[in-house]
């Protein structure tokens, strides 16, 4: 199935625009959420809470994909330096002495960018989707 058909699976959705636009911002959020690994469970148990179309939700949260993750958290990464005032977060790394212990210690700065930096870019993600998938839905009802 193509993405046009999926999409138009999700405008088709007997619920109101903003339930719809809802569900699927809730996904996005999720989907680029630092959260690795618990997405599609997460996806599938926040829209069941709050009672969204957990297709909808799944559909934003594989926004973020095998395909897009790599960008998504290298962007949301850089986004938290930023915010975070950090200029340098590529460490050196004596490649020729490398084992897990010495990595993590090398990348162990990087969490705090990632964290902030991937919350906010889906934070802003979750709201311009919002108010794409509403308008969406409204035009493809007239």
């Amino acid at each position: 199935m193509h993405l046009r058909d999926r999409l138009r699976q999700i405008l088709s959705i007997g619920e109101s625009p903003g339930k719809i636009a809802a569900a699927f911002s809730l996904g996005v959020f999720i989907g680029m959420s630092p959260l690795l690994g618990l997405h599609t469970i997460l996806g599938i148990a926040v829209a069941w809470a709050l009672k969204l179309n957990r297709l909808v939700t799944l559909a934003g949260v594989f926004v973020t994909n095998p395909w897009t993750i790599i960008p998504i958290y290298t962007l949301g990464t850089w986004l938290g330096a930023k915010l975070l005032m950090i200029d340098h977060i590529m460490p050196d790394i004596d490649w020729s002495n490398v084992t897990i212990n010495s990595l993590m210690t090398e990348f162990s700065h990087i969490l705090m960018p990632f964290l902030v930096g991937n919350t906010v870019l889906g934070l802003l993600s979750a709201t311009v989707s919002y108010f794409l998938i509403f308008q969406a839905v409204k035009r493809a009802r007239e």
